[in-house]
């Protein structure tokens, strides 16, 4: 398993580099919903979904993220 980079904080301190969540927690719940893993989810945690469902579930936020941006575009033209 590929180490994380690490990074000096202020203080002297370590920590591990990682990505903050960028899609809200509801927007993740909405789209499991609408994929039909949300059961698992709700029962099992994020940590119990397959690769395949993450992976569908970034796909449909960027599709939805992309319709917005359009509508947003329509909008001011």
């Amino acid at each position: 398993m590929p180490r994380l980079p690490v990074r000096k904080l202020s203080g002297g301190n370590q920590a591990v580099g990682r990505r903050r969540g960028i899609m809200s927690e509801n927007l993740k719940y909405e789209i499991a919903k609408e994929l039909g893993f949300y059961d698992t989810v709700k029962n099992e945690g994020w940590g119990a979904i397959r690769a395949r469902d993450a992976g569908n579930m970034v796909k449909r936020a960027i599709e939805i993220a992309e319709e917005q941006l359009a509508r947003n575009h329509q909008n001011k033209v």
